[in-house]
């Protein structure tokens, strides 16, 4: 595929900045959720959804209704944080087993989410937290949100669901 314009974008795993110019060439390796992975010159990068009409498709939005008591709806919020995928791995960041807490505090209409990497140094870190805050707040009555990166207990591949190690080969 070729961009249709100049996108931001951020190199795999480092996060560094990129700007991918209009006419260059690439290919999609991941298209889910709110995120695309792409192969550019030999390297991984990552554009966010919202510039998915630079690459020809459509952004993949959330649309929930809210509920009729003002409260935020937790399902909702487990479906949000769904549709965070590491950039590298396939599977999103509840399978993965990444999200280790998340509290909603009805009264402030705030979510707080403990989360944390594949690797303590992985550079997606930022970018991560930075998805999860945007998909949050596509959760009705959702004012604000914390998303705390932590690294204890470290994460290990037993942290996913059966089907995100059936899925990566990670199942023993």
């Amino acid at each position: 595929m070729v961009f249709e314009r100049e996108t931001p974008a951020k190199l795999v795993p480092s996060g560094d900045d990129l700007m991918i110019p209009k006419g260059a060439e690439a290919a999609i390796t991941q298209a889910l959720g709110a995120s695309y992975t792409l192969l550019y010159h030999g390297n991984l990068i990552r554009i966010d959804g919202k510039d998915a009409d630079a690459i020809g498709l459509t952004a993949n939005g959330l649309e929930f209704e809210a509920r009729e008591d003002g409260q935020i709806d937790e399902e909702q919020v487990w479906k949000a944080l769904s549709m965070v995928y590491d950039p590298e791995i396939p599977v999103n960041i509840v399978s993965l087993g990444l999200v280790y807490k998340m509290n909603v505090d009805q009264e402030r209409g705030h979510v707080d989410v403990e989360m944390t990497l594949t690797a303590p140094g992985c550079g997606m870190g930022d970018v991560l937290v930075d998805d999860v805050k945007r998909r949050l707040a596509e959760v009705p009555n959702v004012a604000s949100t914390d998303v705390d990166l932590v690294f204890d207990p470290p994460w290990d591949r037993t942290m996913m669901s059966e089907e995100a190690q059936l899925e990566t080969g990670m199942f023993f």
